[in-house]
């Protein structure tokens, strides 16, 4: 599988995918994402923030413009162009 990189203002990939960009919103910070799935979103976030976060968003559960993930894969979660990702960490009691 291809890694997905973050990409400067300037630049876009070149593969076929349809590409989009947005927020991605941490709970105490949030950052802009250019990817076309939730995996490719958070696969450049792991390769720009290694270490904790990394191991923090295995626990995390997300929403994509508004909507719960949950257990859909990450692969299968197209990204919209504007959109938010929330990134929510466990929450105590369930």
């Amino acid at each position: 599988m291809a890694r997905a990189r973050a990409y400067g203002a300037d630049e876009r990939p070149t593969i076929g995918a349809v590409v989009a960009t947005g927020t991605i919103r941490y709970w105490a910070a949030e950052e802009p994402y250019q990817a076309a799935t939730l995996a490719e979103a958070l696969d450049a976030v792991r390769a720009a923030h290694p270490g904790e976060l990394s191991r923090v968003l295995q626990r995390c559960s997300f929403l994509v413009d508004e909507q719960p993930v949950g257990t859909r894969p990450h692969e299968a979660v197209p990204l919209s162009e504007g959109g938010t990702v929330e990134v929510l960490p466990p929450f105590a009691g369930g």
